[in-house]
Formats: structure tokens, C-alpha cells, sequence
């Protein structure tokens, strides 16, 4: 398990930190996605867990133990943090052998890792030549050389193709399986959504949660109703609220001549989106409104991040979509 206090970073003179006393763990056999805007301090994070930066305050442990204090560092942890800092005139199996033998690790395992990575082919071609994602794959066989324990890779999937998304996600998963504690960031969250096992959010250097996937999406589920016009919309909404539910309809400015509205009923925790839709039909019917649309939605790991990162964002931009603003009522019946 990697374990990380307290830590905190601040570069020079800097009156903002890059990174606040953040705390969080790691587990075994699992995969933890690390999350953040631009800026929100995550390479830095994983720079001061490794040693490559010195943290201001705080440290990292990995299975109790400091880093800096570790005799067989490439056993405990290997490490993907920049795919560019090859030197272009060398082939990729030259780059692990100095790699490896600067650890005392055999020849043997350099072609175990090309193997492992898909470039057993191109082993011997020079890495200038290496396409981004060539160049992550190799930086993975660098990070498994010592067959290490724990795991921390900073955008793996940066450059790859559909295939290779694909590959790495699988990996992924697959080193996690074997025991290993997994940190993994990445800008792609529906990606992360299905490699992650637990999220570290963090935004402008401070820590937003610790969550398990489940934690995280849950709450997000709703059922969207489409009526004919907006004062369907209303009765049907007032209804639902009379009913127990959490209801709120969106139509555009001129509402009472719209030709339709949508109303979105938020699905209670624990409660199935079936049950809820039965419900609703149910509650039309008795109100005498006509729905033309009914069917559930859950928010995705990105609809759910942008809300949890809203006030950590380092650019905003007005909404691009070009919709008309929109006229919102919630009902509640403090049920």
C-alpha cells in the first residue's frame, strides 16, 4: 500500500503551494485513479512520492516505508511520469538495458518487458523513430524492469490509439490483479471510468475526496419525462412533488407558449430507476397528462467530475452550445 501524509509542496517564493497538505492511500490489488483539473498539482504529487521533488511538508510510505529509505526501490515502485526524455538516438531495448543494468537487473528481464508492452518487434529500431505511444509503452517496460510492488503513472494512454487506450486499460487492470497498488492519472475519465477501481480528486493543489467508483457516480442517476407542452410539464411536475419526488422541468423563455417541456426526477439512493419510472407513468396517468418520453439517465464519470471540480477549475468558459436559457422549478415535499 502507498500512503501518503500530509504532504505539501510550495516551488521558491510561490505564495499559492502547488500542492496542501494532501493525504490519501493507495491500496494493493486495486487501481486508484488520480483526478485533478490542469494545474491541480498532480505531477508534482507524484514527483514528491517518488523523491524526484523534495516535499515542502509531509511524505509518502510505501508498505511503511519512506522511499528515500527503501534498499530495492525498482522491487517497491516503478514509475511513468514523462514519455519524451529518451535519448532518440538509441533503440528501445539499449534504453532498458541501461536502465536495467544501472539496477542491477538482468538482460533477461529487458526482453521479458518489450515482450510484456507489444514492442518485441521494435525493440531494436532507435527511439526517435518510437511514435508517442510507442514511446509510453516503453516507458511501462521502464517502469516494470524491477517487477515492482507499486505502480505510479502519470497519463499512460497520453498518444495512444483506440487499440492501444484499450490495451493499457487492460494492463492496467491486469497488474492490479496481481497485488500491485495502482495510481494512474489521466484526462481521459470515460477511460478512467472503466479502469479505476477508487478516484483521488484533487483541484489547485488541495485535496476535493477519496471515493470509491460507486461513491463517486452514485447519486447521479434521474429520469427525464418529456411532456407536450410546458403546463403539462408543470402539472406533471407538481404532481411528482405531491408524490414524494425530487422534480424539476426546464422549458425556454416563452414557456407558456412552448412546445414542450422536459422534467427531470431525481432517483432516490437505493431506489432502481425502474421502480421510479413506473412511478412516474403511474402519476401521469392520474393527472391526465400525456408523456411523450420517459427513460432514465445516469451521469458519467465526467458529468460528475466537472461538478466536483467546479470551483478548482483554472479556466471557465460560458456554455458553447448555443441553447436557449431555460426556466427551472424544483418541487420537493420534504418527504
Amino acid at each position: 500500500m502507498i500512503t501518503v501524509e500530509k504532504m505539501s509542496k510550495r516551488y521558491g517564493r510561490s505564495v499559492t503551494p502547488a500542492v496542501e497538505e494532501l493525504s490519501f492511500t493507495v491500496p494493493d490489488a486495486a487501481v486508484t485513479g488520480f483526478l485533478g483539473p490542469n494545474g491541480a498539482g498532480k505531477s508534482t504529487t507524484m514527483r514528491c512520492m517518488l523523491g524526484l521533488d523534495r516535499p515542502t511538508a509531509g511524505h509518502t510510505e510505501f508498505d511503511g516505508q519512506e522511499f528515500r529509505n527503501v534498499a530495492d526501490k525498482p522491487a517497491t515502485a516503478g514509475a511513468l511520469l514523462e514519455a519524451t526524455w529518451f535519448t532518440p538516438g538509441r533503440s528501445g531495448r539499449s534504453h532498458l538495458k541501461v536502465l536495467a543494468r544501472g539496477a542491477g537487473i538482468s538482460d533477461s528481464r529487458v526482453d521479458k518487458c518489450l515482450q510484456l508492452v507489444g514492442l518485441a518487434s521494435a525493440g531494436d529500431k532507435k527511439v526517435g523513430g518510437y511514435s508517442l505511444g510507442m514511446k509510453q509503452r516503453l516507458g511501462l517496460a521502464g517502469a516494470l524492469l524491477g517487477d515492482p510492488a507499486h505502480l505510479v503513472l502519470d497519463e499512460p494512454v497520453n498518444g495512444l490509439d483506440p487499440e492501444g487506450v484499450s490495451w493499457m486499460r487492460h494492463t492496467i487492470r491486469a497488474l492490479a490483479g496481481e497485488g500491485r497498488a495502482v495510481l494512474v492519472s489521466s484526462h481521459l475519465l470515460s477511460e478512467m471510468q472503466q479502469t479505476a477501481d477508487r478516484l483521488v480528486v484533487i483541484g489547485k493543489g488541495r485535496m476535493i475526496g477519496e471515493y470509491s467508483m460507486d461513491e463517486f457516480l452514485a447519486g447521479g442517476a434521474h429520469v427525464l419525462v418529456e411532456t407536450t407542452d410546458a403546463r403539462a410539464g408543470r402539472t406533471l411536475c407538481s404532481a411528482l412533488g405531491t408524490a414524494g419526488f425530487t422534480a424539476g422541468y426546464a422549458v425556454g423563455k416563452d414557456a407558456d407558449r412552448a412546445s414542450g417541456s422536459q422534467i427531470t426526477v431525481d432517483v432516490p439512493d437505493g431506489v432502481g430507476d425502474v421502480v421510479v419510472r413506473r412511478a412516474v407513468a403511474e402519476t401521469a396517468l392520474t393527472a391526465g397528462v400525456l408523456v411523450t418520453g420517459l427513460y432514465a439517465q445516469s451521469e458519467d464519470l465526467e458529468s460528475r467530475f466537472l461538478a466536483a471540480t467546479a470551483d478548482a477549475q483554472e479556466y471557465r468558459t460560458d456554455s458553447a452550445d448555443g441553447t436557449e436559457s431555460t426556466e427551472t422549478t424544483v418541487l420537493t415535499t420534504g418527504k
